[in-house]
């Protein structure tokens, strides 16, 4: 699986070469700054970017920016962004571009290897990956979603890190019969119409969150 990966940190950036290169990953670019990473992706087509949110020169956006610019000429490329700390506008941004394969994660969970591996696996998948510390920021400003009761709340916060209903029943502790009939009412109350296509059904949910 081709990768490329944008990360001005020396070190994190070899480290995640060297830790996706173990997973039989196949890492065809790493780049440090904004300027040179859309022509990086844009040449390379990987299977999924790995993208620090700021990038030099100006430590903004500039990382976020070349992954929706890139996304709009490679319909469909899967992102996986990385941050140092929580920031629902940019989420918002990446959430609300055309195309699946997405992931917002903090950069302190590349330290569980297993997780990040799953994250990045997921998102070239088509899938999405969102770190909870950002699902709970969103959640915590969407007021709509008081029609929701708690476990309700507490399922759409695993349902929109891109987990499986055997996930979400595994961390809540719960059958797999609740969460489909949680999953339902959920989207129910949110008046989107359930589906059997567990990444259309995240994607629903994080993009009401983020209208």
């Amino acid at each position: 699986m081709r990768v490329v990966i944008a990360e001005d940190h020396a070190l994190l950036r070899d480290g995640l070469t060297r830790l996706l290169r173990a997973f039989d990953f196949d890492v065809v670019a790493t780049v440090d700054n904004g300027p040179a990473l859309l022509p990086a992706l844009i040449s390379h087509q990987p299977q999924v970017a790995i993208i620090d949110v700021r990038l030099p020169p100006t430590f903004t956006d500039e990382g976020l920016q070349a992954a929706i610019a890139a996304r709009a000429q490679i319909p469909g490329l899967p992102v996986l962004m990385l941050s140092q700390h929580v920031e629902p506008m940019y989420a918002h941004e990446l959430l609300t571009a055309p195309g699946g394969g997405v992931g917002y994660l903090l950069k302190d969970r590349v330290s569980d290897v297993e997780e990040f591996v799953d994250a990045v696996r997921r998102v070239a998948g088509g899938g999405t990956a969102m770190d909870p510390e950002v699902i709970s920021q969103l959640l915590d400003r969407r007021e709509p979603l008081a029609v929701l009761t708690a476990r309700e709340r507490e399922v759409l916060a695993v349902m929109a890190e891109g987990r499986s209903n055997a996930a979400i029943a595994a961390k809540l502790r719960i059958t797999e019969k609740a969460v489909s009939k949680h999953i339902n009412n959920i989207l129910t109350k949110l008046n989107m119409p359930p589906s059997d296509d567990d990444n259309r059904r995240v994607l629903a949910v994080l993009a009401y969150l983020n209208a």
